[in-house]
């Protein structure tokens, strides 16, 4: 997907989000405004049910806004329909869970190629595509083993090659290291180094102070709302001394 005219991979104005029924509305999200350059890497930090999911949710669409408004690429994206919605998640947006959501039954290979097929790329680009990828995360010599025969990095890898097997412009990760040893963090957090060096957007979700400190940019939530926005100045040396592990 092409760079928007105004630099911006994601914004939003206002935005908010409001679970439950009246007499016990929650604001999940409340009021936030947000703009996040091309080529950046924003980490959102905060407590459990602080509105972080829910924030990401809003910005790939996957959740409507109570309130608000969501732009991507600079087209707003909170007013369209779910087919046309479906259509520019499927273009412009890769999504990595904590828990990976690969499909049991299909190799690493055919699950990175699968949203390039849902997307209707012909066969032989999807595979070309999806082995390129798998090259790339250092897993060409597991293209294929199912998800059973891989370990926990292994998977949030081949994950990570699934979104981005259509060259979405922003990539939204939710803990994506959260159900990984600190080992297989260090793989997932240096691919990420890799996409950033790249050029490519990305917005992280976590918990862990070590994973935000690759980022960029930093915004801390609570209770809904932004309560720091932060600029960060990033170490020189390996990965794995600034996250204070051995490697």
């Amino acid at each position: 997907m092409s760079v928007p005219p105004d630099g911006y991979a994601l914004r939003t104005h206002d935005l908010s989000k409001l679970h439950g029924e009246r007499g016990g509305l929650v604001r999940a999200v409340d009021g936030v405004d947000l703009a996040v350059p091309v080529g950046q890497t924003l980490a959102v930090m905060g407590p459990s049910g602080c509105g972080k999911s829910t924030l990401l949710h809003l910005l790939g669409g996957l959740d409507r806004p109570t309130d608000g408004e969501v732009w991507l690429a600079g087209r707003r994206i909170d007013t369209l329909g779910e087919r046309a919605l479906a259509r520019l998640r499927r273009r412009a947006i890769g999504f990595v869970f904590q828990a990976y959501h690969l499909v049991d039954e299909l190799s690493a290979a055919e699950n990175v190629q699968l949203p390039a097929l849902l997307a209707g790329r012909p066969v032989r680009a999807a595979r070309r595509r999806a082995a390129e990828l798998l090259e790339q995360v250092g897993l060409a010599d597991r293209a294929r083993s199912l998800p059973a025969r891989l370990s926990g990095g292994q998977r949030q890898r081949v994950a990570i090659a699934r979104a981005l097997v259509n060259e979405p412009l922003v990539v939204l990760a939710d803990e994506p290291t959260g159900n990984l040893d600190s080992a297989s963090t260090l793989e997932v957090l240096r691919l990420f180094e890799e996409l950033r060096h790249a050029g490519q957007t990305l917005v992280l979700v976590t918990h862990d102070e070590r994973v935000a400190a690759t980022a960029d940019r930093l915004i801390s939530m609570r209770d809904g709302m932004f309560v720091s926005d932060t600029p960060l100045t990033r170490g020189t040396g390996r990965l794995d001394a600034l996250l204070g592990w051995d490697g």
